[in-house]
């Protein structure tokens, strides 16, 4: 996990990452964004999930960890494609 930025992307966060539309089904990896306030597991950021629904402006992303499968609500600045 990246706990700092380089110097040109300090404090700043994308906004086209903000309006980027997701579809039910699409594979998606767990990237924190750490200019954009989050409180989510340590053990949740870098894995792969799968978009199933949303609930607002967030996404709800369904994720194995460890055994069980996890449902988590996610902003889509923390979210990146998998293709």
């Amino acid at each position: 996990m990246a706990k700092k930025k380089s110097p040109r992307e300090k404090g700043k966060f994308k906004m086209s990452k903000m309006f980027h539309d997701y579809k039910e089904g699409d594979h998606v990896t767990i990237i924190k964004d750490i200019s954009f306030p989050s409180n989510f597991a340590r053990r949740i950021n870098g894995k792969i999930g799968k978009v199933t629904g949303m609930k607002g402006n967030f996404y709800i992303v369904k994720i194995k960890d460890f055994n069980e499968t996890k449902q988590i609500l996610l902003s889509p600045v923390h979210l990146k494609s998998v293709k």
